[in-house]
């Protein structure tokens, strides 16, 4: 059955695009990036990280952003952040993504970039702040008693990340559209009011398979039941020995109706490189102790060497920090860049 992702305009756009990607890599440039609120998990390598590699090999410019100030939208406290940023450094690095021609840099490391931030708020509402549906979902998660203003610009926020370094492709989730379309609204409107200075990015729709915790529930860094990319071999093996399955054994791949034994089949046969179908037959009666064990056999192989690197790259935090330095003076020079252009456009360059 063909799902209504496959058919939409969204999909059918984002297949064009990865079209156009094969055919000139260098015409795109993507922004994106994650919040540095701890280690990344097996979730974030099949969903984004491995994405992101592919891209970059394939000649896509990468920009990668650590948004550290966001992390202090919904914690009073960010609590070990520079260990963190450092982790998420590592994360990438193991990852495979070459720092040499991506672009890694902190938020709070680039003035330029926060100063667009302004300018970009005065051209949206506060309903349609109010609205979006990522800060709705942060409003509801948050840990605060009260909501923050700065929670309210996390849209605006988000579009200077995108439009300081003029990036025209985003890799997002379908549930990101609305997002995305918010940074698509200022870079028009700045452009109808002052003149042509930025593009409208696209999104190109991520197909990222739902891997779920070991409980069952949205693998997440906050609920403890995620398999980290760092995790050594007997924490895996511990963590996987204690997922939840269900009461029938014989194994088949049926997301719809066995999601906890599917999410299982689908982590082994990613980590193989096979079919999820393929491999649920091969294990059949085996049940869920047989399942369990291949999917561990298979997450420890696909990880290991990454897993040796990034051990390799934590116990040089020096290095780690120079990646971050380097790809700040190159984020701060592309912002003041633009910072400088949109002052020209406004007529502001007093």
């Amino acid at each position: 059955m063909t799902s209504t992702l496959e058919v939409s305009p969204a999909a059918r756009r984002s297949a064009e695009l990865d079209a156009e990607i094969t055919a000139d890599a260098s015409r795109f440039r993507i922004l994106t990036g994650d919040r540095p609120t701890g280690p990344l998990h097996l979730g974030h390598y099949f969903g984004t990280l491995h994405n992101r590699v592919r891209l970059q090999r394939r000649g896509v410019e990468l920009g990668l952003v650590i948004a550290d100030y966001q992390v202090l939208t919904d914690r009073d406290v960010a609590d070990d952040l520079d260990a963190h940023v450092l982790g998420l450094v590592a994360d990438y690095l193991a990852a495979g993504i070459d720092p040499q021609e991506a672009m890694i840099f902190t938020h709070s490391a680039v003035a330029a970039l926060n100063q667009l931030m302004l300018p970009f708020l005065s051209l949206v509402t506060v309903a349609e702040l109010q609205r979006n549906p990522t800060v709705k979902d942060e409003i509801a998660h948050s840990r605060q008693a009260g909501v923050s203003g700065l929670m309210f610009t996390y849209p605006a926020h988000q579009a200077a990340d995108i439009l300081f370094c003029k990036a025209n492709l985003v890799p997002v989730g379908a549930d990101q559209l609305p997002h995305l379309e918010v940074t698509r609204t200022i870079a028009r409107r700045f452009n109808d009011r002052y003149g042509p200075v930025f593009p409208e990015p696209e999104a190109l729709l991520s197909r990222a398979p739902l891997l779920l915790g070991t409980d069952g529930t949205k693998m997440s860094k906050s609920r403890g039941n995620a398999i980290t990319l760092g995790a050594t071999a007997a924490d895996t093996a511990r963590l996987i020995r204690s997922a939840k399955t269900d009461a029938q054994r014989h194994i088949t791949y049926e997301p719809g109706t066995r999601p906890e034994v599917a999410s299982l089949v689908l982590l082994a046969a990613l980590c193989e490189d096979r079919e999820p179908g393929e491999v649920a037959a091969e294990i059949g009666g085996g049940g869920a102790a047989a399942l369990k064990a291949r999917v561990t056999e298979a997450v420890n192989a696909r990880m290991a060497p990454m897993r040796a690197l990034r051990a390799e790259l934590a116990a040089d935090p020096g290095y780690l920090r120079s990646v971050v330095r380097e790809g700040n003076a190159r984020a701060t020079e592309r912002a003041e860049v633009t910072l400088g252009q949109v002052r020209e456009a406004m007529g502001t360059r007093y």
